[in-house]
């Protein structure tokens, strides 16, 4: 089923959410940046923020909920769990868009408004911030290349006749419509770049990429080790590359809607309140 892609009223939320695990030491940091409220087209939209803590051991939920975000607990199912569940989240909270970010710093929340505007726009249903739209950003070497490794990946695995121009498949600053949020399924626990992706344009969302600014990681280390990644993920993007539905008419300005029945959505639906 399609409908027209109508822009989102005014007053109604943008949800900002961060996936979090043992990151006390930035997720207050993280989430005084973000902006209160994002005004785009003329219609002001406050914003809401939610830390998804993924059993985290060292008080992060505590600092995000003294730092007035809603928290969600979640007993250390992975990364791709925790986007899922925040996805979810924001959907049942009527969101117009639904964005994330890490709470490590490396992305600018302040750059909130940017991200979201082409959703509440109507120009698109998924934008992601590239880090390299607009000119190479400073990034260490192995992690540059585990990047652009990825990226090309999932651009090879969009080949055909929903093929995009990828520039940053790895990027953790990403936004969504209500619509897309509540569709989609992220593929695997572990990890959620490729295959949310690779989900959303084989449902028929519309992409798009917007540049970021972005800032090492100054505390912890990320989790990506390249080949233990390669392993884990393959698996998965071959899996929804190979549940995209047959080619069908183009749809311009339109949307396909699919209902929430991830496992997440079941989670979120399960609970009365924020802990």
């Amino acid at each position: 089923m399609c409908k027209v892609r109508l822009m989102p009223v005014s007053g109604a939320p943008v949800v900002l959410f961060l996936p979090a695990r043992d990151e006390v030491a930035t997720v207050a940091d993280v989430l005084a940046r973000a902006p209160r409220t994002v005004t785009v087209a003329g219609r002001d939209h406050p914003v809401r923020t939610l830390v998804v803590d993924d059993g985290s051991i060292d008080g992060t939920g505590d600092a995000a909920r003294a730092s007035g975000a809603d928290v969600v607990r979640t007993p250390g199912l992975g990364l791709g769990a925790a986007v899922g569940i925040g996805l979810a989240w924001g959907a049942s909270q009527g969101a117009a868009a639904v964005a994330f970010c890490d709470a490590d710093l490396e992305y600018d929340p302040a750059e909130l408004e940017t991200l979201v505007a082409p959703v509440l726009t109507g120009a698109a249903d998924y934008v992601v911030g590239s880090r390299f739209l607009g000119g190479a950003r400073r990034m260490k070497p192995h992690r540059e290349l585990g990047n652009r490794v990825l990226t090309a990946l999932t651009s090879a695995s969009t080949a055909g006749r929903r093929a995009v121009p990828l520039t940053d498949g790895q990027s953790g600053y990403r936004a969504l419509s209500g619509e897309a949020a509540a569709a989609t399924v992220v593929a695997h626990d572990y990890n959620y770049a490729q295959v949310l992706t690779l989900d959303l344009l084989g449902r028929g969302f519309r992409y798009l990429e917007v540049p970021i600014t972005y800032a090492h990681r100054r505390v912890g280390r990320s989790f990506v080790r390249l080949p233990t990644y390669l392993r884990r993920v393959l698996p998965a993007m071959w899996r929804v590359r190979r549940s995209w539905a047959p080619p069908g008419p183009q749809r311009s300005g339109t949307l396909v809607t699919a209902p929430a029945t991830s496992d997440a959505s079941r989670f979120v639906a399960s609970q009365s309140s924020t802990t």
